[in-house]
């Protein structure tokens, strides 16, 4: 059982764990790593915002998001979770991988509402995308969010899709 004598403020101001003599904050530095590390899936109209353009920009901030279920996941995003980028409209696929870089804030675009948006930058284009029809196709994705909650603009990803996607994607 832990006992609050267990937990030892660190030099960034939060807890550590103290196992027997090993500081697990020390070894895995807490501050910066992030085990709960989860998956998204964002989408965005190629005539709007395409990934090339993200690319080109380097950095955007995630905005526009007016469906409370897709802010509320934005809102979930931490600082270090991984994101496909996903073309829809035109292409329908997914073309690439963004990380988390700067968690939910108030969005500077919303003129009423409780509307958030969360800082995201490329990492890599897929080398080769993966289309909404392969998607559907693979038994294996048949409970992704994108194919149950199609409209819903950002959506949660698992460990298994996440897996099964970059290897669709010939990333493995």
């Amino acid at each position: 059982m832990l006992r609050s004598s267990d937990a030892k403020s660190n030099t960034y101001g939060s807890s550590m764990i103290r196992c027997g003599a090993v500081d697990l904050a020390h070894l895995f530095s807490l501050h910066s790593y992030s085990i709960d590390m989860a998956y998204w899936l964002v989408k965005s109209e190629p005539f709007k915002y395409s990934w090339d353009q993200f690319v080109k920009d380097k950095q955007t901030f995630w905005d526009g998001v007016r469906n409370y279920a897709a802010r509320n996941n934005l809102r979930a995003m931490k600082k270090g979770d991984e994101v496909f980028f996903y073309h829809s409209n035109e292409g329908l696929e997914i073309v690439g991988i963004a990380k988390v870089v700067k968690e939910h804030y108030p969005d500077p675009t919303a003129t009423e509402g409780d509307w958030s948006v969360v800082d995201l930058k490329p990492v890599k284009a897929l080398k080769k995308p993966v289309t909404l029809a392969t998607i559907k196709a693979d038994k294996r994705l048949a409970n992704m969010q994108i194919l149950k909650l199609g409209r819903l603009s950002v959506t949660a990803v698992t460990d298994d899709e996440w897996a099964i996607i970059l290897d669709l994607a010939g990333m493995v």
